[in-house]
């Protein structure tokens, strides 16, 4: 614990954001469905945060340089929690869109500033408990959160005031307990065509993961409430998709770093599409046979996107690594612009069950692309890549390297 206690506070800091972002996804799609908003409405307003977050993922380097972490975060979390508390203000979708815009930036660069700070305290000694007590912190803020909803109610501003109170309170831990001030974190290369031309297989990958998971954050829970579950159940139904996300994850990837891990793509993939299609088609609107459903669907889609970028750092010779990062992850930040304004166009026009077919034909088109990839191009040896799978959570490109072990020579 030695190790660890001075992560402490930057640790309770991501668990804040990350409960109060979680929390802030699926609370908007029901109270706007409340609000009479169309599904539609509801996934341009989603679209808008990731198009503020990809933004944020691109310039947060250079403000983080230029002003420092302490001067970033405070700004940032200023702004996330003004326009969160402003939502409760004004009902009005244009409205709604402008500042969960203004939120995905906040919250992005919050996120890189959080784990830039971590990866420059984190030591060789404590990097994989660190890891460990993150993904922890993750998984369990984001799952406690989804239960506020229905012990509070949809109605009212008291939701948008806990985020808000989430969003000042991460000041806290790092303004009383840290006294570090971290150096400017180094720049990271940006350059989309740089990164195609080391893996198209990883891009079309985690553009698949985009458009379908963020679909599944912003608009599962009006499927879920569309198919007459109520508020308590919804929460269920979506901590069940989050929590699923991490039973394969290691197994998962532990048979990719022995195999073609193109292969274990494939079957991901594969996997993907049945429980989608299982959803669509078998479960109807039992709820047991949803929350199995989702649980089975996020165990198969979650993974994707850790597997998809190991995939493209095998391809990517040394010091490209955080390039492809970064570059991956504005890609995925491009499909989730996307895929919930599709999802919601599908929902409102064609009902429930077309949510999750929007998904397996997503995931079926990317498992043609990766049987085409695997016949103009030979798999990277186990023995002569550079670095293992490693579960990424989609924050920011200083996760991967907080993640990134000591990068090893290979002949290409």
């Amino acid at each position: 614990m030695s190790h660890i206690r001075p992560l402490i506070p930057l640790l309770v800091t991501a668990g804040i954001l990350i409960g109060g972002n979680g929390l802030q996804g699926t609370f908007i799609a029901l109270r706007g469905t409340h609000e009479g908003f169309s599904p539609s409405i509801i996934g341009m307003i989603g679209a808008g945060y990731s198009v503020g977050f990809a933004l944020g993922c691109v310039y947060v380097t250079r403000l983080l340089r230029q002003i420092g972490h302490i001067r970033t975060f405070s700004a940032m979390a200023a702004i996330g929690a003004s326009c969160s508390l402003a939502m409760s203000l004004v009902i009005d979708p244009t409205f709604w869109f402008a500042m969960r815009f203004l939120i995905g930036i906040a919250v992005a660069s919050l996120f890189a500033t959080v784990e830039s700070w971590i990866n420059a305290k984190v030591t060789n000694a404590n990097r994989a408990r660190t890891l460990s007590i993150y993904r922890f912190v993750d998984l369990g803020s984001v799952t406690v959160a989804q239960y506020l909803i229905p012990g509070i109610g949809i109605e009212g501003p008291i939701i948008f005031a806990i985020i808000t109170i989430a969003m000042t309170l991460s000041l806290v831990p790092i303004s009383l307990a840290d006294k570090s001030s971290p150096s400017p974190p180094e720049f990271i290369a940006f350059d989309l065509r740089a990164v195609w031309r080391i893996s198209p297989l990883a891009v079309v990958g985690v553009i698949a993961v985009g458009l379908s998971m963020a679909a599944f954050r912003n608009i599962g829970p009006i499927y879920a409430e569309e198919i007459g579950m109520s508020i308590t159940s919804i929460a269920t139904f979506m901590s069940a998709g989050i929590i699923g996300g991490v039973v394969l994850q290691y197994p998962l990837g532990a048979y990719s770093d022995r195999l073609d891990r193109r292969k274990v793509i494939l079957w991901t993939a594969v996997g993907s599409v049945v429980t989608g299609a299982y959803l669509s088609f078998g479960a109807g609107t039992n709820e047991t046979a949803n929350i199995i459903g989702v649980f089975l669907f996020g165990a198969f889609s979650m993974p994707l996107y850790s597997l998809c970028s190991a995939h493209g750092n095998d391809h990517a010779r040394m010091g490209e690594h955080a390039l492809v990062s970064a570059g991956l992850l504005f890609f995925w930040s491009a499909g989730a612009t996307v895929g919930p304004l599709l999802a919601s166009i599908l929902l409102e026009y064609y009902g429930p069950r077309a949510f999750f077919l929007y998904t397996s034909v997503i995931f079926a088109a990317f498992i043609l692309f990766t049987i085409r990839r695997m016949g103009v191009r030979d798999p990277v040896p186990p023995e002569k890549r550079r670095s293992r799978f490693r579960a990424l959570l989609r924050t920011s490109a200083y996760f991967n390297k907080l993640a990134a072990p000591v990068e090893k020579e290979r002949k290409d």
